[in-house]
């Protein structure tokens, strides 16, 4: 958790990823408005403009408790 090149390696995806959240199309929020991408580019947000404030605890719990939900919406849309 002390690692600077870790907590860059695990953050810039989750940066990225809300990064591309943050554009996506109103016509495809409206079709798929029960994908979290309010949170997902919140916490883009949070990692840009605080990242010394990050609670990596938090950062942990996104990874292995939220992101599968998350992956499994975009993969649903994808089929």
């Amino acid at each position: 958790m002390d690692d600077e090149f870790f907590q860059w390696a695990v953050t810039t995806p989750l940066y990225n990823i809300g990064e591309q959240v943050y554009h996506i199309s109103s016509e495809m929020k409206s079709a798929y408005p029960d994908i979290p991408r309010t949170v997902v580019s919140g916490l883009r947000h949070r990692l840009f403009h605080d990242y010394e404030g990050i609670n990596r605890t938090i950062i942990v719990d996104v990874i292995f408790n939220e992101m599968d939900d998350f992956v499994n919406s975009i993969q649903s849309i994808q089929k």
